[in-house]
């Protein structure tokens, strides 16, 4: 039987959270370097594809998990059945249940192993009538990483990017004149909180299960949080930044950020952060050494900080 009260919170999240807050676009004077800088730090893209290359694939007639590149930090999954809604859910070691829509026309869907090292618990559960959904398929898993960042370098369901994705691009330019990563995670930051306004219509009637797509975003000039979340995270993955899309609460108040790896620093958490109106970044020279500082002024004293989702 379906983990109900898992799929619940994600619905929950997703209708009262992350579907509804907004921002504000910020001023474009200072978004873009002149065509003619260059600095010193190699802007050219680096993307990931997921590949499901059948050498180590588990399930059955109705479901199947390629997992022959968990150590690269994703499975894929597909679905051959006659239900019209479908889940996957991935346990990890802290008991956190990630649940994500499976598209179910028998295409592959790439899926994070957000917490990295450890043993998984993965499910696909079919509808069967309102919110019942019963189990087709469920395995466990201990995975291995090659490489620790994987999961913030990938596309997933959540972040997805191709080869083809134009936001891609735009982040090569941007990054054109950037001589660290620091500097770019704060280019693109300036271009995307520039050049992307709050849709007030399109979070008011915006459905669970919403998925961003970058380009749109980039084509409207117009979004919801996840919307910018999905735009930074895709642009800064691609210019080899390892970047984390974070979820959670402090205490009643939803809130969205995002952690970047930088080689200067290492991981800077909440470096770029949602406070239920606006996206707002710590200043870099200063988010080393006074990071947590900053985050505790921001969510009061930080003992009701708590990261939900991870992707």
């Amino acid at each position: 039987m379906f983990r109900r009260a898992a799929l619940c919170l994600l619905m929950t999240l997703f209708a009262s959270g992350m579907i509804a807050c907004g921002s504000s676009g910020g001023s474009s004077a200072q978004t873009e370097a002149a065509e003619d800088v260059i600095g010193s730090r190699d802007s050219t893209p680096v993307i990931l594809v997921p590949e499901q290359p059948g050498k180590d694939v588990l399930g059955n007639e109705e479901a199947k998990l390629d997992i022959s590149n968990i150590s690269e930090g994703y499975i894929s999954a597909a679905y051959f059945g006659d239900a019209a809604k479908v889940k996957v859910q991935i346990t990890a070691d802290d008991h956190l249940t990630y649940t994500f829509d499976l598209r179910p026309d028998g295409s592959w869907n790439v899926f994070p192993l957000s917490t990295g090292d450890g043993h998984y618990v993965i499910g696909v559960y079919s509808n069967i009538e309102a919110t019942m959904y019963a189990e087709v398929f469920s395995t466990e898993l201990d995975v291995v990483l090659t490489d620790e960042f994987g999961p913030f370098l990938y596309p997933n369901q959540y972040v997805w990017f191709t080869e083809d994705t134009r936001a891609i691009k735009k982040a090569s330019e941007i990054c054109r004149s950037a001589d660290t990563d620091l500097d770019c995670v704060t280019k693109i930051y300036d271009y995307v909180v520039g050049h992307v306004v709050y849709d007030q219509q399109e979070a008011e009637s915006v459905q669970s299960g919403y998925l961003p797509d970058v380009d749109e975003v980039m084509d409207t000039g117009k979004g919801i949080c996840f919307d910018y979340a999905a735009l930074v995270a895709t642009m800064l993955r691609t210019q080899q930044i390892p970047t984390r899309m974070e979820i959670g609460y402090a205490g009643t108040a939803y809130h969205a950020w995002i952690s970047c790896y930088v080689d200067e620093v290492g991981w800077i958490n909440s470096l770029i952060y949602f406070d239920g109106e606006n996206w707002s970044m710590m200043d870099p020279t200063m988010a080393a050494s006074q990071g947590e500082k900053k985050l505790k002024k921001f969510i009061g004293d930080g003992t009701n900080y708590r990261m939900l989702y991870l992707y």
